[in-house]
C-alpha cells in the first residue's frame, strides 16, 4: 500500500536543514519517494488515471498530513540502560510505585521476573516510541527485554544514530512538531505511535 506523506519539512539526516515543501511516498515498509507534494501527489495520488499512474497501486496512495518535520527519528544510545536497569510500572501499579521508571534501591526491592522485565521493556518501548524514537543501542542482554526489542521493530544501531532518509530505504522515520514534540512515529512503514 502507498502512502503520501506531506508535512512542512523532510530532513534526510537528523541535524540536516528542513527542505521546504517535500513529501515522503512509502509503499509498504520502504521509502520509494521523496519530493515536492504536488509532483509525488500527481503521480501517485488518488484520482491519477491508471494509465498514468507511476506505481502499483495505481494511483490510490492515502495521503497523510503532518503539521510538522520529517527526520529519521531519535535514536536513544542509552536504550539498554532505559530497558534492563529500570523498570517501567504498570499502570496498575501507579498506586504503589507511581508512574516514573524506577531504579536503583527501589528497583532491587521489587521481585523482577523474566515476565516482568518484558513487560517493563515494552512499556518503555512505548514511552520512546511516543518521543519519535526509531532507533537505540544496546546490546539487550535480558531473554525477554531482547524479545520486545525485536517485536517493537526498532532498529538496534551502534553509535546511537539513525539511518539516514533514502529513497529504497527503511520507512523508519518520526515527524515533530515545532515544540520538538514527535506528532506520529513510523517503522517500517506502519505507524506505531500517533500523539492524540
Amino acid at each position: 500500500m502507498l502512502t503520501l506523506h506531506r508535512v512542512r519539512g523532510v530532513r534526510l539526516v537528523p541535524d540536516g536543514e528542513p527542505a521546504a515543501g517535500p513529501a515522503v511516498l512509502v509503499d509498504g515498509g520502504r521509502i520509494a519517494a521523496i519530493g515536492p507534494y504536488e509532483e509525488l501527489l500527481a503521480a501517485y495520488g488518488m484520482g491519477v488515471p491508471p494509465g498514468r499512474a507511476q506505481s502499483r497501486a495505481l494511483g490510490r496512495a492515502r495521503v497523510r498530513e503532518w503539521d510538522g518535520v520529517l527526520t529519521p527519528g531519535r535514536a536513544e544510545p542509552d536504550g539498554a540502560a532505559l530497558l534492563e536497569a529500570v523498570y517501567h510500572p504498570d499502570p496498575r501499579e501507579a498506586g504503589e510505585l507511581g508512574s516514573e521508571p524506577i531504579g536503583g534501591a527501589a528497583l532491587a526491592a521489587l521481585d523482577m521476573t523474566e515476565a516482568r522485565w518484558g513487560a517493563s521493556a515494552r512499556r518503555g518501548l512505548q514511552r520512546l516510541l511516543a518521543l519519535g524514537t526509531t532507533a537505540l543501542t544496546g546490546p539487550f542482554t535480558r531473554p525477554a527485554v531482547r524479545t520486545a526489542v525485536q517485536r517493537s521493530g526498532l532498529a538496534e544501531v551502534p553509535g546511537g544514530r539513525p539511518r539516514a532518509l533514502t529513497v529504497g530505504g527503511a520507512a523508519d522515520f518520526a515527524v515533530f512538531a515545532e515544540d520538538g514534540s514527535a506528532l506520529v512515529t513510523v517503522l517500517a512503514g506502519r505507524l506505531v505511535h500517533r500523539r492524540r
